[in-house]
């Protein structure tokens, strides 16, 4: 599998787009965006995301190679995953592709200190299922502990974060709808 940095740019020269007309279109600078690129920058999610609208795709995009299958069944060894070293998070999407799908299933491994470190939003809603430790979600001005076995639910158009403040790792089932990110 491709690094993120060489799907990105794969991507944009496929749309034959420069450095300079994406990072202007993402908010940043040309030399941020080639720092992504060469894979010696981890960017936010909301960065990541401007970039990848910039670009017409979804964050998710810039992690598949163009062949992936996407199977009805499909095994945690071929989950895909979309993770950057700065969110101290393994998260995996548990199916290939979200085009033409209503969701966008996560398994995602939190560790201790790990998440976001900015608020995002985007068009939908979001579900979660904490299967062990605990997750802490910033939804709007409220702020939220969700332990082991229980569940949560907001709509992604408000600003949100999430982080693990445990001293375990945490494990949740999120699922975004629609495929947004």
């Amino acid at each position: 599998m491709s690094s993120l940095g060489a799907n990105l740019k794969e991507l944009r020269l496929s749309r034959k787009l420069t450095l300079r007309q994406v990072a202007e279109e993402a908010g940043c600078t040309p030399a941020y965006l080639s720092q992504i690129e060469n894979d010696k920058a981890s960017p936010s999610i909301a960065s990541l995301k401007r970039v990848a609208e910039a670009l017409g795709a979804r964050i998710v995009d810039l992690f598949l190679d163009e062949d992936d299958e996407d199977p009805v069944v499909l095994d945690p060894d071929h989950w895909v995953r979309v993770s950057l070293p700065r969110w101290k998070a393994d998260i995996k999407q548990m199916v290939r592709r979200v085009k033409h799908k209503q969701m966008q299933p996560f398994h995602t491994v939190i560790q201790p200190g790990g998440g976001t470190r900015t608020d995002y939003s985007h068009h939908g809603e979001e579900f979660g299922f904490v299967l062990a430790g605990q997750l802490t979600i910033k939804v709007g001005n409220e702020t939220y502990q969700v332990d082991t076995g229980s569940s949560f639910y907001y709509s992604s158009s408000l600003p949100h974060s999430w982080t693990n403040q445990g001293e375990e790792p945490c494990t949740v089932v999120w699922v975004v709808s629609p495929p947004s990110w």
